[in-house]
């Protein structure tokens, strides 16, 4: 194995692979050096922050910051796995969740375990003292979970590859990007992480969680998956550094809008050492998903507060029905079998719930057989696809 090209942008080790000689790529340490980033890429960055307290402030319009999480990990959730080329949609997944049929349960699984994994990093960053920080371990902890029981079970679920990966081509000999060999990937996101936890970063936070990110794919440490886990440490770095209070931005949704330009940018540190114009893209993209969380935000805000007098000024309005109207957002499909369990009530009941919403034109019913009809939030359902 040997080194050539140790220059900012051109660090490879050559190495024999299946009997040809190839070049895999070995990134320097964050932050990028000689030279160090250019401040112009990140003048962008006042702006972002900015967008983000304001996504942060609009999130108080809304009585539960559970419907917010709800509906913006959902679309991340979506959009991140729709760009590994799953083909789930928005009803699949509420379907799924409400105990309905899916047609596609594999790309459905895709989608619900990216929610697990995320739910499970959160979990561990807000435990306080039996918690983790993010880490190698954390991350491993999570691709666990996202390859669970899906098409990607055979790729070492959890562990860091002990094989050579490539992007693109057929073969390591004329892919795009040869990721570094297996026995750097222990010390690349070592070093990664000292640069998570550095006491005394140089560089604005949303400028590190841009450069984080580019490692992480760069380094590209998983058989599978390494997409997903790499945009799941956005979010996550986002929350953890205190940019947001909750994971309100779905920033996958302007990924995957530019997505040829993602990627082309990501290639661009490493054949040309081009940090600037993914840093200045990525603070882009930050700024358009928050300005279109902000208006998800306002116009869910909106549609409740009204459908909510209507079912207040309803003439036969029950205390159910208003307990099944407060669930909507985090239940916006379901069967009556399904809300009564949720409402802890009898199927009669849940079903004299139900009309009290749709004689108030807030829920729409499937056509079928009573007892397995299906009933939806339409309007709430169709702000959630604007964006997913």
């Amino acid at each position: 194995m040997e080194h050539d090209d140790a220059s900012r942008h051109r660090h490879h080790l050559t190495t024999a692979i299946g009997g040809e000689a190839v070049k895999a790529f070995v990134p320097h340490p964050l932050p990028p050096a000689a030279p160090p980033l250019d401040p112009a890429c990140y003048a962008g960055n006042t702006a972002a922050e900015q967008a983000l307290g304001r996504l942060s402030a609009l999130s108080g319009l809304v009585a539960s910051a559970e419907w917010l999480i709800y509906s913006s990990i959902r679309k991340e959730a979506l959009l991140t796995s729709q760009m590994e080329g799953t083909q789930a949609t928005l009803t699949d997944l509420l379907d799924e969740e409400s105990g309905m049929d899916v047609a596609s349960t594999t790309d459905v699984s895709d989608v619900t375990n990216y929610l697990k994994a995320f739910e499970h990093v959160r979990g561990k960053l807000n435990a306080g003292h039996g918690g983790l920080p993010i880490s190698t371990r954390l991350l491993c902890e999570a691709h666990a979970i996202l390859m669970d029981n899906v098409r990607g079970e055979q790729k070492l679920p959890g562990e860091i590859r002990r094989s050579q990966n490539w992007i693109g081509g057929t073969r390591p000999g004329n892919a795009v990007h040869v990721p570094p060999p297996p026995a750097e990937v222990g010390r690349l996101l070592g070093e990664m992480e000292r640069y998570i936890h550095d006491p005394a970063p140089a560089l604005p936070p949303l400028v590190r969680v841009a450069l984080v990110h580019a490692q992480f794919e760069t380094i590209h440490p998983f058989l599978d998956g390494n997409g997903r886990i790499g945009r799941l440490l956005i979010a996550a770095l986002l929350e953890d550094w205190k940019l947001l209070p909750q994971p309100l931005l779905y920033v996958s949704g302007q990924l995957k809008a530019h997505q040829a330009e993602y990627y082309r940018l990501l290639s661009a540190i490493r054949t040309e050492g081009d940090w600037e114009s993914w840093v200045r893209f990525f603070l882009e993209c930050t700024i358009e998903a928050a300005e279109n969380a902000q208006r998800s935000i306002i116009d869910i805000a909106s549609l409740i507060a009204a459908d909510r007098r209507k079912v207040m000024a309803a003439k036969d309005g029950t205390v159910q029905a208003i307990r099944l109207f407060e669930m909507l957002p985090t239940m916006p499909r379901f069967t009556t079998k399904f809300a009564a369990e949720k409402l802890d009530v009898s199927f009669p009941t849940a079903s004299a719930a139900i009309k009290v919403l749709q004689d108030v034109d807030i829920l729409a019913g499937s056509t079928g057989q009573k007892r397995n009809q299906q009933f939806s939030y339409k309007r709430y359902i169709k702000l959630l696809q604007r964006f997913s």
